[in-house]
């Protein structure tokens, strides 16, 4: 809008214009808007005044130098000729003639050619304005020989906003809310958004009502996505199952529902990121905080991927309620589980990916100041635990290891290690022989030693060596007994599953071993 203005207001004209976007967003319009500007009486200007005889003449149709071209159904080289060839003669009312060419790239490769000559070549008097949704579809020996302007999708807001302006001065009695889905539905179109009106004035008797617009759109009510998700949080699948029977009951519309459920959780995501995002004016402001706290940041990532998934392959299901309950139990399925296992998802052929979240208590935090010597309780394997006295404490090297701020080769090394004594400003390591690799690697032992020091908050020595006993119970160690315990745990739960008994038993399935994983929460 600002260089066609600019263009208008300064007199420097381009002889072909292309306006490309969408459909609805007012390529047809600002075209026509622009003729106005070009033939106004009161002269060139970015301000036509709208009550002269050309532009009411162009607002009316009229206007006999203003040719509209529709390309798709004249998509020959003769109707193009024929347009051409009316170009080289001066206009009869106006000041230019203008063309508009309505989806241009419809046209055929003759056309296009025929079309070529004139935009190489054009008569002053002449003014190309071609519209298209399908930019990529022109050759690029047209597109080089036009200004071309992108016309984005409008915002729901300003769609919202002229809306209420028309209904306003049709004296049509209606709810913001029922605006708002209007608006959403109409996915950036303002011709959309108004044939949507149109048809909600139709079917609520001359009053739109946002539930009543609701039922006609099949939208799913916001507060069922904010059951879903509480439900989801729950881990209640009876519940989940519940829902959708409800909607289903009230005939709403699965592929939209989860198209809901992808905006709802970009909302959340924007919430928990930057809380700023969200209006203070915003009626869902409270609800939308409250699950952005009930959600890690991992969970509703993982729940967009999910439901923008399942909506792709909705079609694919055996009907939509199918499709949508099969995309909630997979969130379900792979949802991290406050305590313990949860559903199961294994069996026969599935993908390696698939896995068993098994929910793993943290580690026990340990201080600079006070390092005890206590047993990593959080440890479902019964290993010793390595100490070593410094004065009245004890250091417990599996805990410290936790807390170390320590990557890479460096943190390799600390867990294929054993604590031989812990003194003042010195910690003594000791590795068994298959890992004496690490003595050499001074960067690692360096790493490490600044990364105690930093720990203490004092200068520590690292004193490395290598004697442990191969079945030393090193940090190492003890992680791949506990993923051994987890595998078992995940392996256990997937045979005792009734559901995977059952397709054992009926379908003679088989559960692929490699297959099973599980999720550290």
């Amino acid at each position: 809008m600002q260089a066609l203005s600019n263009a208008l207001t300064q007199n420097r004209l381009h002889h072909a214009y292309l306006f490309t976007g969408t459909r609805g967003v007012g390529k047809t319009t600002i075209a026509r808007i622009f003729a106005k500007s070009l033939n106004c009486l009161t002269g060139i200007t970015a301000t036509p005044c709208g009550v002269c005889s050309a532009c009411t003449e162009i607002d009316s149709g009229r206007f006999i130098d203003l040719i509209e071209l529709d390309a798709a159904s004249n998509t020959q080289v003769d109707n193009m000729r024929e347009l051409l060839e009316s170009a080289l003669y001066a206009p009869t009312s106006g000041r230019f003639k203008v063309y508009i060419i309505d989806e241009v790239h419809m046209l055929s490769k003759s056309a296009f050619n025929a079309m070529l000559k004139t935009l190489e070549e054009p008569p002053a008097h002449v003014k190309f304005i071609l519209a298209t949704t399908d930019p990529q579809k022109i050759p690029v020996t047209v597109l080089s020989r036009c200004l071309q302007f992108n016309l984005k999708q409008l915002p729901p807001a300003l769609i919202l906003t002229h809306l209420q302006y028309v209904l306003e001065q049709e004296a049509i009695p209606f709810e913001t809310g029922a605006l708002a889905l209007v608006a959403r539905a109409a996915q950036g179109s303002m011709r959309d958004a108004l044939s949507l009106m149109d048809q909600a004035i139709a079917y609520s008797d001359s009053r739109v009502e946002e539930a009543t617009v609701r039922n006609m759109l099949g939208a799913i009510d916001q507060s069922y996505l904010y059951d879903l998700l509480q439900t989801l949080r729950a881990h209640d699948g009876a519940g989940l199952i519940r829902i959708s029977d409800d909607m289903a009951i009230r005939s709403m519309a699965f592929d939209a529902a989860l198209q809901d459920l992808a905006t709802l959780l970009h909302r959340i995501a924007l919430a928990q990121t930057v809380p700023a995002a969200i209006a203070e004016d915003e009626p869902e402001r409270v609800r939308l905080l409250e699950l952005a706290q009930q959600f890690s940041a991992e969970e509703i990532q993982l729940f967009y991927q999910i439901a923008i998934h399942g909506r792709n392959e909705i079609s694919l299901a055996p009907d939509e309620y199918a499709g949508f309950t099969m995309t909630l139990l997979r969130m379900l399925a792979f949802m991290p589980a406050g305590a313990g296992v949860t559903m199961p998802v294994a069996m026969g052929a599935m993908p390696d990916r698939a896995a068993v979240p098994v929910a793993m208590p943290a580690r026990q935090a340990v201080t600079p100041d006070a390092v005890a010597a206590k047993p990593v309780a959080a440890s479902p394997v019964a290993a010793p635990v390595v100490t070593a006295a410094a004065g009245n404490a004890a250091l417990d090297w599996n805990v410290l290891l936790a807390q170390l701020n320590v990557q890479g080769m460096a943190r390799e090394l600390a867990k294929n290690c054993v604590l031989e004594s812990f003194t003042e400003g010195k910690i003594s390591l000791s590795l068994a022989p298959q890992h004496k690799q690490f003595l050499t690697n001074k960067m690692a032992q360096d790493k490490l030693q600044a990364a105690l020091s930093e720990y203490f908050a004092q200068p520590i020595r690292l004193v490395l060596s290598v004697g442990a006993p191969a079945s030393a119970a090193t940090p190492a160690a003890v992680e791949r007994q506990e993923m051994q315990v987890r595998q078992q745990v995940a392996s256990d739960a997937i045979s005792q599953d009734p559901f995977v008994r059952e397709a054992q038993a009926q379908l003679d399935a088989q559960i692929v071993e490699s297959s099973i994983k599980f999720i550290q929460q």
